[in-house]
């Protein structure tokens, strides 16, 4: 697409950049270190060092360039955990365009392969690219996306809300909630005041944590079970 082109953040990885959107795919001040902070660090291996599960499931809302799953994926192949990943996306990259991105750094051969050959068809439907990993990566928007189960994790990385606010709005931020088990962990990049009083009203305990660089804080909710009420 005309209006995509690859730029390079502060970190010295590269991102996209959308015209039509005004906005990076990732922060500007490093991609690389924002996906690893927010993400992987603060969501993933928060999430697991609090169970003894072989599995996990995450649901990511915006995914992008893929640069989260895949580093979700390398992390949970390298401890032999089985990732069930859902990313939404309403408008997805080609495999031409995301591979031009340069995350076959950050990842091993064998991922980094197997996620160009499998994401077309995960457009689709599921696909397992690995004895680990599956990929599903739902071509749709967030309002009209449904699923039948409930995810470990949500990586809540839509672009900001003076670009997109329909994603950010009471009606948004509780349709993807829903998918959340109780115990489960929300992570996203922004904290606002209004982000926080919504997932409050809907049961999760939110905190603040120290953001990626370039922004001070960023929030992390966990869905309250009926035992801490």
């Amino acid at each position: 697409m005309s209006n995509l082109s690859i730029v390079t953040t502060g970190d010295g990885s590269k991102t996209i950049f959308n015209a039509e959107v005004g906005e990076n795919y990732h922060s500007k001040h490093g991609a690389l270190q924002e996906s690893q902070h927010v993400f992987l660090n603060a969501g993933l291996r928060y999430f697991m060092a609090g169970t003894d599960s072989t599995e996990v499931s995450v649901l990511e809302v915006g995914l992008g360039t893929g640069l989260n799953f895949l580093l979700s994926a390398e992390f949970c192949m390298a401890k032999s955990i089985k990732l069930r990943y859902t990313g939404i996306e309403a408008y997805p990259l080609s495999p031409e365009m995301i591979a031009q991105t340069g995350y076959d750094a950050y990842v091993s051969a064998s991922m980094w392969q197997a996620f160009l050959t499998g994401y077309s068809d995960s457009l689709n439907h599921p696909v397992q690219l690995n004895q680990h990993v599956e990929l599903f990566a739902a071509h749709t928007i967030l309002m009209n996306f449904s699923a039948q189960q409930q995810y470990d994790v949500i990586y809540f990385d839509a672009f900001a809300a003076i670009h997109q606010p329909e994603m950010w709005n009471e009606e948004a931020i509780q349709h993807t909630v829903q998918f959340l088990k109780p115990g489960g962990v929300f992570v996203t990049y922004a904290i606002t005041g209004n982000l926080k009083r919504q997932l409050k009203a809907l049961g999760l305990k939110v905190e603040k944590a120290p953001g990626a660089p370039g922004k001070r804080e960023m929030l992390r909710a966990t869905k309250l079970t009926e035992a801490n009420l």
